[in-house]
């Protein structure tokens, strides 16, 4: 079955859970580890879990429910995926990102993102929220390896503004207006699920990155080849090790408590976003 196919079954059975009141969602957002508490927000019009929609993989890490939410938020239709599933869990890339592509066919024109992510900048602290500038796919592989649909996207999508510049002034303008504070900088996607050596942190560091994390790179990619706008958000949950330092062992229950006492101004800057979002006929 073709990729092209595997999307409009995926939408049909999403329209067809939904009833004749079908709500066309103009915003997607993609929910991290232990972020999940955002779709607690959304005026639901109907829950969805994954294991209902054909071809959508199967999240197995914890603070990761596996849910899609369709309802409105702050006035606006949202489609919002409680959870995302990893490369590390074996999952093929293209599997990895099918949920942006069946957002993007169910009407989503910008995708916000978010995730827990380890700071490597030494200004960051844990609990901190980072708008993403940019990223380095240190992941391995790609999800547009393969085949291309061009009806899905060009075979060479643009990566030079793959985190939209103006969703991004918007964002900091919505930080300021809830008197939040907003970093911006690089992030790492890498394969995972073991956490990075401090070679390794020394090395994306030097590279310029500012967090890591194992995720969020595969689903901007796929949006951007379906030309969507994209805002990343990630919540600095621990400081990676370095070299030379001396650190207690960083472990997933940490990562999902720091992200979980975050969750309550990441959901104040997501609200805030996208009611303030310039462009409604886009977003």
């Amino acid at each position: 079955m073709s990729l092209r196919d595997r999307i409009h079954e995926a939408v049909g059975a999403i329209r067809a859970r939904t009833g004749g009141s079908y709500l066309v969602p103009q915003i997607g957002v993609v929910l991290g580890s232990g972020l999940g508490g955002l779709a607690d927000a959304v005026d639901t019009h109907a829950i969805l879990t994954y294991a209902e929609i054909p071809h959508f993989p199967a999240p197995t890490a914890e603070g990761h429910r596996g849910r899609l939410v369709l309802g409105r938020l702050e006035e606006r239709g949202v489609a919002v995926l409680q959870g995302r599933v990893h490369l590390y869990e074996g999952n093929a890339p293209e599997q990895v990102a099918f949920p942006i592509r069946v957002l993007g066919a169910l009407g989503v024109r910008t995708l916000i993102v978010t995730n827990a992510a380890g700071g490597l900048n030494p200004r960051f602290r844990a609990g901190d929220l980072m708008l993403i500038r940019d990223h380095i796919n240190f992941t391995g592989t790609n999800p547009l390896v393969g085949p291309n649909d061009a009806e899905l996207g060009p075979r060479f999508p643009d990566m030079s503004a793959a985190y939209d510049p103006a969703l991004r002034l918007a964002a900091l303008a919505a930080a300021q207006a809830e008197r939040l504070t907003l970093h911006e900088g690089i992030y790492a996607g890498v394969l995972g699920p073991s956490y990075e050596t401090p070679a390794e942190v020394e090395m994306l560091a030097h590279w310029g990155a500012d967090a890591v994390g194992m995720s969020t790179v595969p689903e901007v990619i796929v949006a951007r080849h379906a030309r969507l706008r994209v805002l990343g958000i990630s919540v600095i949950t621990n400081a990676a090790a370095r070299v030379g330092t001396v650190a207690g062992p960083v472990t997933h229950e940490e990562v999902l408590a720091v992200a979980d006492g975050a969750g309550l101004r990441l959901v104040r800057l997501v609200r805030r976003i996208v009611r303030d979002l310039p462009d409604p006929a886009a977003g």
